[in-house]
């Protein structure tokens, strides 16, 4: 990574935004369309993997697609606009920015949904790629050139090592800073409201 111009990597679930109060609404209401149980209390308590996993603790496996396919459907309709930025979400892209790098949003969550969040949160990425859990993001990583990678998970650890990109964990998710530095995590930060000072002096050593 040179020092003016760094290509960050965000995960977007309890990273960049808080999306509990928008997902737990959201799976409440497929609850209530499909007359199916969901405890919605516990499902944000472990957000980070793919949707499909989740649901398969609510559903029988042949239900599973097209309950993840109405469930992406209802999104914007009940979780978008309860969702908001974590601390230190905007201020953590700008000091990307004021280095002349780029933020790219590497997340597990369905591209459309996670683009509608950020646009509705004013958070201005330069790229948003989808679709991808754990070792799987490392493919847009490196496509995109990133050498640091901020996640809360250990999914994102994962993602992060696997593209040989420095790991920054943040605590604001499921996984505790014991779990996180386990996994492999390079530094571990309480939250984003650390990330400015941490890159600048990343970026100068």
């Amino acid at each position: 990574m040179t020092s003016r111009a760094p290509v960050v990597g965000f995960d977007l679930d309890m990273t960049l935004i808080d999306s509990r109060p928008g997902i737990h609404a959201c799976y409440q209401a497929l609850a209530a369309r499909t007359g199916t149980y969901i405890d919605c209390d516990l499902v944000v308590t472990r957000l980070g993997p793919p949707l499909e996993e989740e649901l398969a603790n609510w559903f029988p496996a042949e239900r599973v697609a097209p309950m993840a396919d109405l469930y992406r459907e209802m999104y914007p309709t009940h979780a978008i606009t309860g969702t908001l930025a974590m601390p230190g979400a905007r201020e953590a892209v700008a000091a990307v920015r004021e280095l002349g790098g780029r933020a790219v949003v590497v997340t597990a969550k369905y591209e459309p949904n996670a683009k509608l969040h950020l646009e509705h949160l004013r958070i201005d990425a330069d790229a948003v790629v989808g679709n991808l859990w754990a070792e799987q993001k490392a493919e847009a990583l490196r496509e995109h050139g990133a050498s640091v990678y901020v996640g809360d998970h250990v999914g994102d650890v994962r993602g992060a090592r696997t593209a040989h990109a420095y790991s920054v964990a943040v605590t604001t998710g499921p996984c505790s800073a014991a779990e996180l530095r386990d996994a492999g995590a390079d530094v571990v930060l309480s939250g984003l409201t650390e990330f400015p000072a941490w890159l600048r002096d990343h970026t100068s050593a």
